[in-house]
């Protein structure tokens, strides 16, 4: 269940030296304001007009880090749809800007951005970019190592918190964002972007509205579309709709097929029917730290016997899962996951 960074950028970056004929050598701007994608004050994250903001209906956490999102396709280009799949254009760019607000229930006083990821789609592959911004919230610098900043703020409930937060390198990047041995993108997909948004002029959903901006091709009815659920809304969902795409979106890109974490057989994709690959009474492939001497993955009935709570509900290296992407242990995820196997059919594997 790792998790990680995750964003798509794409922009003329190359040089402009190579003879003609030659593919053009590749390279990122070293500051985020190179490219252009916001006017005015950089730090307002006001887009310019062909820079689309877009939302997830589950995003994956983060340190309770809140995350602004935007797409750039290139003008004549489209990402396209099929069998509730997304394709993307050469060239397309995904922009993802990681905040705190310095008081959640009170957001007038402002904000405090860490971050910036991008994954550019170049000669058919992505690639990865981290923008570190200065403490003056004017510029943001390229950094491939990585970092660590320190971060207060006060959440929604009026509670004092902080942390360490780590910026990934490009290669925790890669390889969360690994597919059948390729980057690609993990949030963005039509179940996760298919929902209602609000333009501000009007309620429509997302994909008609990327639709109506020339953004996508070909777009089957959304109503025929796969939709994921939004893990925090219990009116709307059920229970188990909601634990399968937190389990999606944080541990599946990792936990699939053809991901990193293939050799363990669990697989926890919003789509999957098989119970044993989705850990029930499943045991791990070996009996590290990590498992806590547990037996199996998912107990039904029974959370606190299960390697997958055991996991999430630590901060330990070695144990933690997701093992990158967060240095808290999110409680409200915890509580669903919880939840969820407390729910499951049958209870005990043995």
């Amino acid at each position: 269940m790792r998790v990680v960074c995750f964003f798509i950028v794409v922009v003329t970056l190359w040089g402009c030296t190579a003879k003609p004929g030659k593919e053009q050598p590749f390279t990122f701007h070293d500051r985020l304001s190179q490219y252009g994608f916001f006017e005015g004050n950089m730090a307002a994250l006001k887009p310019v007009s062909n820079v689309i903001p877009y939302e997830l209906n589950t995003p994956l956490f983060t340190d309770y880090a809140y995350k602004a999102r935007f797409i750039k396709v290139p003008e004549g280009k489209f990402l396209t749809s099929k069998n509730g799949e997304l394709f993307y254009p050469e060239g397309t760019i995904l922009i993802k800007n990681f905040f705190y607000y310095q008081d959640e229930g009170q957001v007038g006083k402002g904000r405090y951005i860490i971050e910036t990821r991008l994954l550019m789609k170049y000669t058919n592959q992505w690639k990865v970019a981290t923008y570190i911004w200065d403490d003056d919230q004017k510029e943001a610098h390229r950094e491939i190592l990585g970092a660590t900043k320190h971060v207060k703020w006060v959440n929604r409930h009026g509670k004092s918190l902080e942390t360490d937060y780590v910026i990934p390198d490009n290669n925790d990047c890669k390889s969360c964002h690994k597919k059948n041995g390729k980057i690609s993108p993990i949030g963005p997909k039509i179940a996760n972007l298919n929902k209602m948004i609000s333009t501000g002029k009007e309620d429509i959903n997302q994909l008609n509205y990327l639709f109506s901006r020339g953004i996508i091709k070909g777009l089957e009815p959304t109503d025929q579309l796969p939709q994921m659920a939004v893990w925090n809304d219990s009116v709307t969902y059920t229970l188990d709709q909601r634990a399968r795409a937190y389990l999606d979106v944080n541990c599946a890109h990792c936990h699939n097929a053809v991901g990193p974490a293939n050799n363990t057989g669990l697989f926890l994709e919003y789509e999957q029917q098989d119970l044993f690959k989705l850990g029930i009474c499943k045991g791990p492939v070996s009996a590290a730290q990590g498992s806590g001497n547990l037996k199996y993955d998912i107990v039904p009935g029974n959370a606190e016997a299960s390697i997958l709570h055991y996991r999430m509900n630590s901060n330990s290296p070695g144990i933690a899962m997701p093992e990158l992407g967060r240095t808290l242990i999110h409680k409200e995820g915890v509580a669903l996951i919880e939840a969820w196997i407390a729910g499951l059919e049958g209870k005990g594997c043995d």
